[in-house]
């Protein structure tokens, strides 16, 4: 008689249930590492960006009214992919060595006619303060574009909102960062922030009708402008 060697269907059967089960469990949590990850990586970038724009402006590299005070930058001048602006008029060149990453020179429109950044899950855009406090994003060139920054304002305001390329894919939570240093986060249950054209408005985390505000820290001083309870990151 011949020796035949084989699964059984039964065997096979069995088999095909023990990596359905493991895979029931693996992924989801595969998934949320990831998720957090990303967020982690999201948090980690706004302290870069933080700690870029105090250089950037510590070193006067933006001086568009020639008053001899620093002012603060887009992510595209900080980057090194456009000229700052001095004297009313961009310099010759991009400053070098950048004080944030090249990553960030990956400038691109929103789709609103903004420029946003998309790193790592995560979709970046910085606000620079315009007359009356209303906030000036970047231009999809990178830098002011035809937007009229303040430039007395932009000596000691700016910030900078995350949300994630695809929410609850890449991320789930929004993030924001001003001068003050403090990273705050939304649940965004309730704002869905997701993708290039979906993201904060520039004033979306303060507690007033313009960047000269407060962030609202937990409702407070006031509620946020886009009425999410901002609080700090963990």
């Amino acid at each position: 008689m011949n020796d035949t060697k084989g699964f059984t269907l039964i065997e096979m059967l069995i088999v095909i249930a023990v990596i359905s089960v493991i895979a029931t469990i693996a992924i989801p949590n595969l998934l949320s590492a990831r998720l957090s990850a990303n967020e982690t990586a999201a948090i980690a970038t706004l302290r870069s960006i933080s700690s870029a724009q105090m250089q950037f402006r510590g070193l006067a590299y933006n001086d568009n009214d020639a008053d001899g005070q620093g002012e603060y930058g887009y992510l595209a001048e900080m980057s090194g992919l456009t000229p700052p602006r001095i004297n009313g008029a961009p310099a010759a060149d991009p400053i070098n060595p950048p004080t944030l990453s090249g990553a960030f020179r990956n400038v691109q429109d929103s789709g609103l006619g903004t420029g946003v950044v998309t790193r790592t899950g995560f979709v970046y855009q910085l606000y620079l303060p315009g007359a009356g406090g209303a906030p000036v994003p970047e231009d999809v060139a990178g830098g002011p574009g035809a937007g009229v920054v303040d430039d007395d304002l932009a000596e000691v305001i700016w910030c900078c909102y995350a949300w994630p390329a695809t929410k609850d894919t890449t991320g789930t939570r929004a993030f924001v960062v001003n001068q003050a240093g403090d990273i705050l986060m939304t649940d965004n249950v309730l704002q869905q922030y997701s993708g290039p054209d979906g993201g904060p408005d520039g004033l979306a985390a303060y507690s007033g009708a313009d960047m000269r505000e407060r962030l609202s820290i937990n409702a407070l001083p006031a509620p946020a402008q886009d009425a999410a309870v901002w609080r700090p990151a963990n």
